[in-house]
């Protein structure tokens, strides 16, 4: 099976890109979905990480409040590299597991932070969702209630642009339409078909 990992700067389009390829019955599997079924109340990560960080990341009812955290991480380093430690072995490990369960000619793997994470092992190709950066940063601030100084910190966590399109195999451009990010998104299914087919 060919292992495609898709990954993209944060509001580059990459959950557009996803929800299209499982529109045409290709498998995705999430990183950060996976990230989420992980902290769950009652789950070893979530004690792990309130015992790194303090019962200040969880809400009332004892679920993990991500704006908190995600504030808390995004503007100290070394937190922020403590909750990676936790999180993303267990991710990988969870993502290897769902990969050999699938049949199918290829899946995609959505992974944010795929170069950042050392992780390009685990796929056959890389698919860069590219963006331009103000347009990055314009989404983010229609999507959450973040101010710049955070956002700023959020992009400047991540690798560059020009790191990301360094080890891309396929990069579609997202700073137009829905339609136009589409019509790029089917040229790339018609060739990973192909290339399962080899």
């Amino acid at each position: 099976m060919l292992i495609v990992g898709l990954t993209g700067g944060i509001a580059s389009g990459k959950s557009t890109a996803s929800s299209f390829f499982e529109s045409l019955g290709i498998t995705v599997i999430d990183a950060d979905t996976i990230a989420r079924q992980l902290v769950q109340p009652g789950r070893p990560a979530l004690q792990q990480i309130t015992k790194r960080f303090g019962k200040t990341i969880l809400n009332d009812a004892g679920e993990l409040d991500r704006a908190t955290l995600r504030i808390l991480v995004f503007n100290d380093k070394t937190a922020r590299l403590d909750l990676e430690a936790i999180l993303h072995p267990l991710i990988r490990t969870e993502m290897q597991r769902r990969i050999s369960a699938l049949t199918g000619p290829y899946c995609i793997l959505a992974i944010p932070l795929l170069i950042e994470t050392g992780q390009s092992d685990l796929v056959d190709r890389i698919l860069v969702i590219d963006s331009d950066e103000a347009l990055q940063f314009q989404r983010l601030r229609q999507r959450v209630n973040l101010d710049d100084k955070t956002i700023t910190a959020i992009i400047s966590a991540q690798a560059t642009r020009k790191q990301r399109l360094a080890v891309a195999d396929d990069i579609v451009t997202n700073n137009g339409t829905i339609a136009e990010l589409e019509a790029q998104l089917q040229d790339c299914h018609r060739h990973y078909l192909e290339l399962s087919q080899k």
